[in-house]
C-alpha cells in the first residue's frame, strides 16, 4: 500500500498562542497564521500537508462559549471529508470546557481533533507554543496504513497526549498546565512519541460523523461549601428555565444532611430539574450510598457523575439537555459513558 501524506488543518480561535511579541512596544497581538511555515520552519520536517484556519476575531479563552463550540465543530464537519486531522488552538483557561463539548457534539468521530494552546506566546524567548505546535500536528498526522490512529478529541500539552474530556487546568504558571487525574495519558513524547494504545477511544468505524449543535445553557454549578446558605440555593434553584444543576459535592459524593437542604433537593427534582452530583476533588469519584451523607441523595434520585470531570460535566449537560431526551431516561443517559469520559 503507498503512504499518503496525511492533510492536517491548523484551526486557530484565539489565546496565548496565537500571541507575538512586538520587538519595539514589547504589545502582544494576533499571529498571523498564512506565515506559519517562515516563523516555524521546523513544520516543513512534519510528513504532512498543513493549511490554516482562523477565527476573524481570535477568542480570548475567558471570553470562549457554546455559540464558538459550535463555529469550531461547524469547521470541522465542513472541511472533514478533506482532511485527516485537526488541530485546535485555543487559550488554557477554558480549553478542558470547549475540549470536552467538541468530544460530545461530533459523534462518531473517526479522526484525530487534537487541542493546544501555550502558556507564553509564539514569540517568546522561551515559548511552549513551538513544541505544542509543532507535536500536537505529529499526533493528528499519527496513522496506521493511511487509516488515523487516534480516533476522539483530545488535548495536548507539555509532552502529554490527555482524553480531552477527562482534562483540567491545575497550574496557571507552570508549563505542565493539565491533568488527567482518573484517565490515563493517551501518548507521550519523548526521543519517540510513545502510544498508549490501550487507552484510546475506539468508535464504530462503520458510522458517519453526526454534529449536534443544540446545546442548552440553562445550567447552574453549585460547589458546596461549610455554610452554604438556604436563602442562596433557593435563589439558584428558583432560576427561571433553570433546567440542570451540578452539585460539586464533598469527597465521595457528600453533602450536608441538614434537613432544609434534603428538602430542597427534593423538590427541585420533583420540579423536572436534572441535578448532577459530582466531587469537587480534583481526582476520585463519586460513590452515593458509600457513606450516611449521601445516602438521601442516593434515595432522591439525584445523578451520579461518577468520576468526570466538571468542565466535562457541564457541556455534557449542555449537550443532553439540546437532545430532547424523555426525563425517565436523562438520568441512565447521562450515567452512561458515551464518550470515554468516566468510567
Amino acid at each position: 500500500m503507498t503512504k499518503s501524506i496525511p492533510n492536517i488543518l491548523l484551526i486557530y480561535t484565539g489565546g496565548t498562542i496565537g500571541m507575538i511579541k512586538d520587538p519595539e512596544t514589547g504589545a502582544l497581538r494576533a499571529f498571523d497564521f498564512d506565515n506559519l511555515l517562515i516563523r516555524i520552519p521546523e513544520l516543513k520536517l512534519l510528513d504532512c500537508n498543513i493549511e490554516t484556519f482562523s477565527f476573524k476575531t481570535p477568542i480570548d479563552s475567558s471570553n470562549m462559549e457554546p455559540k464558538y463550540w459550535i463555529e469550531i465543530a461547524e469547521i470541522i464537519e465542513n472541511n472533514y471529508d478533506n482532511f485527516d486531522g485537526f488541530v485546535v488552538l485555543h487559550g488554557s483557561d477554558t480549553m478542558s470546557y470547549t475540549a470536552s463539548a467538541l468530544s460530545f457534539m461530533l459523534e462518531h468521530l473517526a479522526k484525530p481533533v487534537v487541542f493546544t494552546g501555550s502558556q507564553l506566546p509564539i514569540g517568546d524567548l522561551r515559548t511552549d507554543a513551538k513544541e505544542n505546535l509543532i507535536t500536537s500536528i505529529q499526533v493528528a498526522s499519527l496513522q496506521h496504513y493511511n487509516k488515523p490512529i487516534i480516533k476522539e478529541v483530545c488535548l495536548y500539552f507539555e509532552y502529554k497526549l490527555y482524553r480531552a474530556n477527562r482534562t483540567t487546568k491545575i497550574n496557571a504558571e507552570h508549563f505542565e498546565a493539565f491533568a488527567s487525574l482518573n484517565y490515563p495519558d493517551l501518548a507521550e513524547s519523548g526521543v519517540h512519541l510513545k502510544v498508549n494504545n490501550e487507552a484510546l477511544f475506539k468508535p464504530n468505524p462503520r458510522k458517519k460523523l453526526v454534529v449536534h449543535k443544540n446545546l442548552d445553557k440553562n445550567i447552574a454549578l453549585i460547589k458546596l461549601f461549610p455554610g452554604i446558605s438556604e436563602q442562596l440555593l433557593n435563589c439558584i434553584f428558583n432560576t427561571p428555565n433553570l433546567k440542570g444543576v451540578i452539585l460539586e459535592t464533598y469527597g465521595a459524593g457528600n453533602c450536608t444532611t441538614e434537613d432544609w437542604f434534603i428538602s430542597l433537593i427534593k423538590e427541585t427534582v420533583k420540579k423536572g430539574i436534572h441535578i448532577i452530583n459530582i466531587t469537587q476533588c480534583s481526582g476520585g469519584s463519586v460513590m452515593m450510598g458509600q457513606y450516611e451523607t449521601s445516602e438521601k441523595l442516593k434515595r432522591i434520585g439525584i445523578i451520579s457523575g461518577k468520576d468526570i470531570t466538571t468542565e466535562a460535566a457541564v457541556s455534557k449537560l449542555m449537550y443532553l439537555l439540546g437532545q430532547d431526551i424523555s426525563h425517565n431516561l436523562f438520568k441512565t443517559i447521562y450515567e452512561t459513558a458515551l464518550r470515554g469520559e468516566m468510567a
